[in-house]
């Protein structure tokens, strides 16, 4: 499959970069890239069941948990909120000590996030927090109205020293979480509490994907540009690593369940100049660990880099951590 290039690969890297440095400030389109704006860091995005609807996250000052209309390409705020609604479920999580503690306003920051679907219109969402307390907090998704709700369910505080990035729920309770801060991954179950992921250890871990039955973890390595495929529960630990060609951050299941997007940033120098970073999108094809260059982009202003991609019908939709925006595209096969 070519690699999609929506101003072209053969545009000079400067005429992209002027492009897109006079028409993003104003969050005009930059050649057939659209943008959802005033989102402030939308490091993760996460398709709500229907495809009428996107949780982004907000991992940077002034960030919240976003809801975006996909018809209409408007976001509004889902948490926090002065009305939040809070239900501990204590069984499901007896080690929280209760929810996210309203003083922590700007300092509340929503990372990765995974969205099992439920029945009936009724979801799950975790989400990785960063604020007064390092943690897992996990929302019920209602969506059964006229646009989803979130109520707060439960929590798993994380131990010193990790520091989450990514989350996944598993198949059987409890879920998995990567920490970039010790280079490791890690399982939560209620009755064991946090226990490390075998093999995990040399992964470099940052994004984090797992197979419909649970057997199989894709982790993002992003300081070593590539994607390792890590078994669950088997002995002995089967591992295989796949270079990506750009620094992955978030993985994410295509609605089909036959490929992964693996996101990030490529051109990355010491120190770290943005400016000249790329956005990049790859498939990972989950039986093969085949790897497909999709989508190359140069920086645009507001958008430094792409941090995840996800895919509804023939629209691509990208998040960043860098920037306060959503872009959307018409993907060409």
């Amino acid at each position: 499959m070519r690699a999609l290039t929506l101003l072209g690969l053969s545009c000079a890297l400067s005429m992209c970069l002027g492009l897109a440095a006079q028409n993003a400030a104003a969050c005009d389109a930059v050649g057939e890239i659209n943008f959802i704006c005033d989102v402030i860091s939308p490091e993760d995005l996460a398709i709500v069941p229907g495809e009428q609807w996107i949780i982004a996250s907000g991992d940077q000052e002034g960030g919240r948990i976003q809801l975006v209309n996909v018809r209409d390409k408007t976001a509004t705020v889902l948490f926090p909120t002065p009305t939040r609604i809070e239900r501990l479920d204590a069984a499901t999580y007896p080690t929280c000590p209760g929810p996210i503690d309203p003083q922590e306003g700007d300092d509340f920051r929503a990372h990765g996030l995974y969205l099992t679907a439920g029945s009936g219109g009724v979801h799950t969402l975790h989400v990785v927090h960063h604020g007064f307390r390092e943690s897992i907090e996990v929302f019920e998704v209602d969506a059964r109205g006229t646009s989803p709700t979130l109520t707060w369910v439960g929590c798993a505080v994380a131990p010193d020293p990790l520091g989450l990035n990514s989350v996944v729920a598993l198949p059987e309770g409890g879920f998995v979480a990567t920490s970039p801060r010790t280079g490791d991954v890690w399982e939560w179950q209620a009755d064991s509490g946090w226990l490390l992921v075998p093999g995990s250890e040399d992964t470099v871990p940052n994004g984090l994907e797992i197979s419909s039955d649970g057997r199989w973890l894709y982790v993002a390595g992003f300081a070593e540009a590539k994607v390792t495929r890590l078994s669950r529960g088997q002995t002995p630990v089967q591992k295989e690593v796949v270079a990506l060609g750009f620094r992955p951050d978030n993985l994410r299941m295509s609605l089909d369940g036959s490929v992964i997007f693996a996101a990030g940033p490529g051109n990355i120098q010491t120190p770290r100049d943005v400016s000249v970073e790329t956005s990049n999108v790859a498939t990972i094809d989950l039986r093969t660990v085949d790897v497909q260059p999709i989508f190359q982009h140069p920086f645009i202003d507001g958008f430094a880099a792409s941090t995840t991609a996800i895919q509804i019908g023939s629209e691509m939709w990208l998040g960043t951590y860098r920037g306060e925006r959503i872009a959307y595209f018409s993907r060409r096969e």
